[in-house]
């Protein structure tokens, strides 16, 4: 019996609490707060505003959401397939260089692509200007085109900052696409044109599917765009029912009410992708070949790939030089600006150390820990890439102060001096936010670096005598030093553009590259917004730079 006993026990997982696990464990339980803290505090009482919030705000906020998210994700979707299909079905002068430029558009936060093309586009532009020049007319009461500060104004403007995500995943899915499944077709009387929309389309349906579900994410997310092009969304107005009418119990009912949303949509992706699930049967398969463009059919080509790129970044980006340079001959470089870059840089490197650090102990854990519970952790700490920031900004606020508050309350007690807000004031709570929003990239992007390192490797250090800990240092951290490159980099550019998160949950006197450009723009300043917005465009190519390399290796 007892040597069955112990059979037994030897059978179980092994589920001894290892560091990297207890990382795991904690990592998780943290993520799991914020959304325990908004259900608790949307229960609260409302003292009979959220009557009038639900009966005069809610209906028209949902509307506007729904509508643009509708609306963006079409664009996006329309632009990023149509131009993942030309740069890889086509060939013709210049395609090579729309591959990556395609990808540019991902270095402007919505909030930037908002505040330039309102300045662009201002009756007083140079756009209107020239287009009154052109046609005669003298003065903006003459001639004057409709105001972007409408819902068409952000469908568009999310639309053509967000198709990225559609085109890299549908791009990878042509590219991988067999020529046979083509040649196939042809065979069977499938004119060359319709081949895109009977074959190659409905092969990379489940991609296309992918990408526009993170455009909606993104959508979900954000704050500051919506807010200036005069869009009232779920997540606008969960900021105005915390911030003008401090109503945090009723901003956490509507949280709750845009976390349905993001599950809503998540649901609709996998259903989306059901029975869809493609494979080639071939090994070595040969890639679908490009058909030469010459003439003007290669112009016609040319010029739809570069659209997007010129409304997407290169009109901002113009912009955005032509601007900064004014503000600098006129004032130079002001010192609010001196210190929000300080500010920006600081905690973003912070946050991105402490996030690659946590990342790697899940995806080590991971490897360690073949268990379903590694997974699980794994999966509860990333779940926070899908919540919008403005809703995790309401979920870590509460139980913060809350700690702030015990912790002030015990040192005055012992020491008989008033206690301060610790984690709110020092910028900790920040860092708790970029840590739950963004360890998802962390911790997948290093999980996919560590799964490149066969197991046998493993082995090997341990029977030359490595611990394991030596191990680690000296065959898994130098092998996925690549991946630990990556992910911190997309880490940092994501916590120096995030913007409704540092918005609810900077210190007192704390400004942001992204704060302070969201301040400026509010008041009009354009001018003055543009350094920072250029910083925050300069830093966030880096990234797409990194795509561009990683996309260049699928031919």
């Amino acid at each position: 019996m007892a040597d069955m006993t112990r059979g037994r026990r030897r059978s179980r997982p092994d589920i001894a609490i290892s560091p990297w696990a207890a990382v795991a464990f904690v990592a998780a339980a943290l993520a799991l707060v914020p959304i325990v803290a908004i259900a608790a505090t949307a229960v609260a009482d409302t003292g009979g505003l959220w009557g009038h919030i639900f009966q005069f705000v809610l209906p028209q906020s949902t509307w506007n959401t729904l509508v643009l998210l509708a609306g963006s994700g079409l664009i996006a979707t329309m632009v990023g397939t149509g131009a993942a299909w030309i740069v890889s079905a086509y060939d013709f002068r210049g395609r090579g260089v729309l591959e990556w430029a395609l990808l540019l558009p991902l270095a402007v936060p919505t909030y930037i692509m908002a505040y330039a093309y309102l300045d662009i586009l201002n009756p007083l532009g140079p756009v209107q200007g020239v287009l009154r020049w052109m046609l005669g007319y003298s003065s903006p009461r003459q001639f004057r085109l409709p105001d972007l500060r409408a819902m068409w104004g952000a469908i568009l403007v999310f639309g053509f900052v967000l198709y990225p995500y559609v085109y890299l995943t549908a791009r990878a899915m042509f590219l991988t696409q067999a020529a046979n499944v083509t040649e196939v077709a042809r065979t069977l009387g499938v004119p060359r044109s319709a081949i895109f929309w009977r074959v190659a389309l409905p092969l990379a349906r489940p991609a296309i599917v992918v990408g526009v579900s993170l455009v909606l994410m993104e959508v979900l997310n954000d704050v500051g765009a919506a807010q200036f092009l005069g869009v009232r969304t779920l997540t606008a107005t969960i900021y105005t029912t915390w911030i003008v009418r401090t109503d945090l119990a009723g901003a956490a009912q509507i949280a709750i009410g845009m976390l349905v949303l993001v599950l809503a949509v998540l649901m609709l992706e996998r259903w989306a992708r059901r029975n869809r699930r493609f494979a080639s049967t071939a090994q070595n398969a040969r890639q679908m070949q490009r058909f030469a463009l010459k003439g003007p059919a290669a112009a016609i080509a040319f010029g739809l790939g570069v659209a997007p790129i010129l409304i997407g970044f290169a009109g901002p980006a113009i912009y955005l030089v032509v601007a900064a340079a004014r503000r600098l001959e006129f004032a130079g470089l002001s010192g609010s600006l001196l210190r929000a870059t300080a500010n920006t840089v600081s905690v973003s490197a912070i946050a991105t150390l402490t996030i690659l650090a946590i990342g790697f102990a899940l995806a080590y854990a991971s490897r360690l820990h073949a268990s379903t519970w590694a997974s699980a952790a794994m999966r509860i700490a990333s779940l926070g890439y899908a919540v919008p920031g403005t809703v995790l900004a309401i979920g870590i606020l509460v139980p913060v102060a809350a700690f702030d508050r015990a912790l002030g309350g015990w040192w005055t007690a012992w020491t008989g001096l008033p206690g301060g807000l610790l984690l709110l004031g020092s910028g900790a709570a920040l860092v708790y936010a970029y840590a739950a929003r963004f360890m998802a990239i962390s911790a997948g992007g290093i999980e996919a670096g560590l799964s490149r390192i066969p197991p046998a490797y493993d082995h090997a250090a341990r029977t030359l005598g490595q611990s394991s800990s030596g191990t680690l240092l000296r065959v898994h951290l130098p092998l996925s030093r690549s991946a630990l490159t990556a992910a911190g980099l997309l880490v940092f550019v994501d916590c120096m553009k995030e913007l409704p998160a540092t918005l609810l949950l900077r210190p007192l006197n704390f400004e942001s590259l992204a704060t302070l450009l969201y301040g400026e723009a509010a008041r009009g300043t354009y001018e003055d917004a543009a350094l920072a917005a250029l910083i925050i465009v300069a830093i966030g190519i880096l990234p797409v730079i990194l795509l561009a390399r990683t996309s260049s290796r699928i031919r």
